[in-house]
Parts: structure tokens; sequence; C-alpha cells
């Protein structure tokens, strides 16, 4: 006994030795575990690690789901609280003070090559990527495939794509269901049915007040307009579309013409709402169209269809007594909500985009690229950082764990959220969290990034059932080129200001043909050049 603690005691003196040599201690036995993996690259050192994600609200310092992925990954989160509706502007003005974020959100997929040549991201090796995010690649690659390579830049990772399935129902066309029984009409399904329409919205007094204050449509109606032709022209990007095999900028084909000359006479009348030029939302919550809700016009385009459900539209789990395993009518939401408490008895009904002269329809419809998530270039300077940042983005995004998964989502189980019943397919968030705005952000949950699963939640079926996955029009081109990195705003600029003109009359619309050589000696022709370029290279032959 004595000497085997003689022996174990030698041995010790001998590591510490070892220590205080600085000489290095190598394991005979390899580790598997990403993990052990990542400390052993960098000792046992604490990365604070910077971090971007979506915030409708701050972060506070002490959300304690912050604190739990600290605690289990041994690390600093530095939440960069950047508010959604202002990312870029607020990005851009951290990164010209020299600040980068080690996870780095993108949320224009278009900014991802801007980025990159700026030298603010770091390469993600592939094998590194599989290694440490196994499953956050496993469900992009089940379900994207394609996506994941949008993400390489001369064929090196730079953005792991942010893929969110529920874009699979493009955005509703809504009207007055109300204004249309009190006048008789039904749903239009043709351009000529909904001429009709918007000029007895705007004439025949839909409200019933006696006043002439009443319009058709405003500036988000008109992509359904452009959808009858097969293209759309207000969005924040240019939109691409396929034609004779190759791509084409939407907002330049000759059709559009044609779709103007509507938009032109109805503007005359008076059928468009005049204060279209500056959109339909009027500050707040960016989603909400103010036109639509104070009655001012009798359909729109705005919104996805999660902002137009209507008391009773499906029903869900009882919140007030989950255990019951009843179900109730759900409540209203967003635009649908604050249209009843502005006016009890008002309606709405979902239209399916109306057909134009050639049979054409389509709504707007976001890409299922919808942004992506990228490491900053000092990231890599630290040993091991780049690994540890892959594992914690795996865990909180992708976690094969359901219980897990969701905590990382709504918060601790028990306290922010229980299962609706023994199935686990509804969950409810319990009191006081259920009445807060997205208190997720409170709780610093939500960190990871979105992943594409099958939606199979009761709402999305409800969108389902209103075909919203059928009628969409996507941009075509899924990724930013160099040219349109660098001309994007612009074009968009002279684009809108040339449609606007053509609307109200400022400019003749003989001058159609002028406007598409301006676009295209503004920078368009390279533009569409290297998107079709692109196009080819990634079309399947």
């Amino acid at each position: 006994m004595e000497t085997k603690q003689l022996w174990r005691l030698t041995a010790l003196l001998g590591v510490l030795w070892l220590v205080l040599c600085g000489c290095e201690i190598r394991s005979e036995q390899p580790s598997h575990a990403g993990e052990q993996q990542a400390l052993t690259a960098a000792g046992t050192s604490r990365y604070s690690i910077s971090w971007t994600m979506h915030l409708n609200l701050p972060v506070p310092e002490n959300a304690e789901m912050v604190r739990y992925i600290e605690d289990k990954f041994n690390v600093d989160l530095d939440i960069w609280n950047l508010e959604n509706n202002r990312y870029e502007a607020l990005l851009d003005m951290k990164l010209a003070q020299g600040a980068i974020p080690d996870l780095f959100r993108i949320r224009q997929p278009q900014d991802l090559l801007k980025y990159e040549r700026q030298g603010l991201l770091a390469e993600i090796p592939e094998a590194m990527l599989e290694q440490y995010a196994p499953n956050l690649v496993n469900a992009i690659r089940e379900h994207a495939p394609d996506d994941l390579e949008y993400g390489k830049i001369d064929g090196k990772y730079y953005g792991i794509p942010v893929v969110n399935p529920t874009n699979i129902y493009r955005i509703p066309v809504v009207y007055r269901q109300d204004w249309l029984d009190r006048l008789g009409l039904n749903v239009p399904d043709t351009l000529d049915d909904f001429e009709k329409v918007i000029y007895a919205f705007t004439n025949d007094d839909p409200d019933g007040n006696g006043v002439k204050d009443t319009y058709g449509l405003s500036s988000e109606g008109m992509n359904i307009v452009f959808g009858s032709f097969g293209q759309i022209v207000f969005a924040d990007q240019i939109y691409f579309g396929e034609k004779d095999g190759s791509l084409a900028i939407g907002a330049l084909q000759p059709e559009m013409k044609e779709a103007l000359g509507y938009l032109r006479k109805w503007y005359k009348d008076g059928v468009i709402d005049p204060e279209f030029i500056t959109g339909e939302n009027k500050g707040g919550y960016k989603h909400l169209s103010h036109a639509f809700i104070n009655g001012r016009i009798g359909m729109t385009s705005m919104g996805n269809y999660y902002h137009w459900i209507q008391k009773g539209d499906y029903f869900t789990y009882d919140e007030e007594d989950h255990t019951s395993g009843k179900d109730v009518p759900v409540e209203a939401s967003f635009n649908a909500k604050e249209l009843t408490a502005k006016n009890p008895s008002a309606r709405i009904a979902f239209g399916r985009p109306f057909s134009g002269p050639e049979g054409k329809r389509g709504s707007k419809a976001y890409d299922l690229l919808m942004s992506f998530t990228a490491i900053g270039a000092n990231a890599v300077k630290e040993p091991g950082k780049l690994e540890k940042i892959l594992q914690i983005l795996d865990y909180v995004s992708a976690n094969p764990d359901l219980d897990e998964s969701t905590a990382m989502k709504y918060g601790k189980q028990g306290k922010h959220w229980e299962w609706a019943g023994l199935s686990k397919e509804d969950v409810v968030v319990l009191p006081p969290y259920d009445r807060m705005f997205s208190y997720q952000n409170m709780i610093g949950a939500n960190l990871g990034m979105t992943v594409p699963l099958i939606p199979t939640e009761r709402r999305e079926q409800w969108a389902a059932t209103l075909g919203l996955d059928q009628d969409g029009i996507y941009n075509a081109l899924a990724v930013a080129t160099p040219s349109l990195t660098k001309n994007a705003q612009e074009l968009i600029k002279l684009k809108n200001k040339a449609y606007i003109a053509f609307i109200t009359g400022e400019r003749p619309l003989d001058e159609f043909d002028a406007f598409v050589q301006e676009f295209l000696k503004a920078g368009g022709s390279q533009v569409l050049q290297e998107a079709d370029d692109w196009y080819r290279q990634h079309s399947v032959q």
C-alpha cells in the first residue's frame, strides 16, 4: 500500500513539474467528442463570443437562456442588440468602427458576397462544419441541398444557409369581406373581375358612411396586378424570372408596360390610394397595413399569412387549461386584430391571385433561402473558437432532443412553457410570458437559426388550406453576384422612381423602353449577365 501511494505521489509531482516547465502533455487516447477536441485545441480558455440574432427587443445582459448556454459551453456571449427593422444600418455602423461579430448574421442573402469581399468573414472548412455542426448540416442537406451550395464563394463555405420552411406559403391576397357583401360582389378571380371590384370599392360607398373616402388598392396590391402578368416589381430586391432558358429581370419585361397601363388608368380615375407612394404602413410594426386597417382601401397583399389570422380561423389548444385536451378557436393576430379593434364588424376574405390576359397569376413569395449565418473574420484568430461557435450553433438550432430544441426556442420547461399534451405537438407559453411581446428576446432564447424542417403546426396546416402553397412567385436568383452587390440599391431606386412616374402620369408610358435602356446602362446589363451566368451553372440540365 505504501509503495502504491509513493508511486502516485511521484507521478503527480512529475506532472506538476511538466506544467511548471511549460511542457505539453499529450494524451495517448484521442477524443472523438467535438467539444473535447475544441478544448484540446485551445486549452481550457473561456471564449468571449459576440453574437448577432433576430431581435424585436433587446436581450438583457442577465438573460437566463444566455446564461444557460454560457454555463453549458464555458463561454461568455456578447449579444449585439441590433433591432431587426434597422439591422443592416446598425450593423454597418459597428463594422465601420472596426468591430466584427463572431457569429455573423447576414439578414439579406445578397450581402454574403459583399461582406466576404470586404474581408469580414472567415472561411468555414467543410470538414469542420460537418464535424462540429452535424445536426445542422444534415437538416439542410436532407431538405434543402441546393441551398447548402449557395453558401460557397469560390468553392469555399462562408455562409451557412438559413432556410425558412414556412416560406413555401406565398404572401396572401386579402379583401374586405364585409365590403364585398355590402356591394353584392364575389372575390375576383380575373383581372377584369378585380377591376370591377376596386371601382366599386371606390365609388359605391362600401363602408356605408355616405362619404367618398375609400379606394380599391394601394402599393402592396399592385404586385398582384404585376403577378397577373407573371412578374413581381415592388420588392426590396430585384426579382428575376426564367425566360426561354435564361434569367430575365421582371421589371424590364415588355408585358409590364401593359400592366402599367391598367395602374395608370386606375390612378387617373381615383381608384388607387393617392398616398400609395409613401406605402401602406405608417410606422410601428412594419407588416401592418394601416391603409387597410383604417378602412381606406379594400384590398391588400401586405404581410404574411400569420399576420391575417381572424378569431376562429382554426382551432388550437386551450391555453387557459392546456391539460384539458380541449381545443378552442384561435385568437386574431396583427392586421386582423387591429382591423376588428377599430371596426368590430369588419371581416376579411382570402383570394387566389387573379389571373391576367394570358392566364398567369401569382403573388410575391419570400425566398426559402432567408439569410446566411457566417463566422466573423476575427473569430479564427483564437485557436478552437470557430469549433466552439459551430458547436453552440448546432446545439441551439438543430438539437435532435425535442425537449432541448424546444427549450432553445421558448425557454425553460415548466417556467416559460409546457407541452399541451402527451403528444408533444403544441407548446403552451405560461403566464406571464404568454402576454409579453417577444418574451423570447427578454429571456435570451432563440439564439439559433432556422432549419428547413417540414412545417406541421396548426397555423401552417391552416395556411395550406388557403392554397398559399400555390401561385407563389419566387426570385429565380438565389444569391448575389458582384455587380448586384454593387448596384442593387441604386437600380431599385431607379426602377421604383420610373414605375411611380408611369403610374401617376408624370412620365409617358411610351418611354418604358427608354427606362429599360436607362436601367441597363446604370449597371443592369452587367447584373443581368452575371445572374444568367450563375443560373446556367446551377440550373438542372
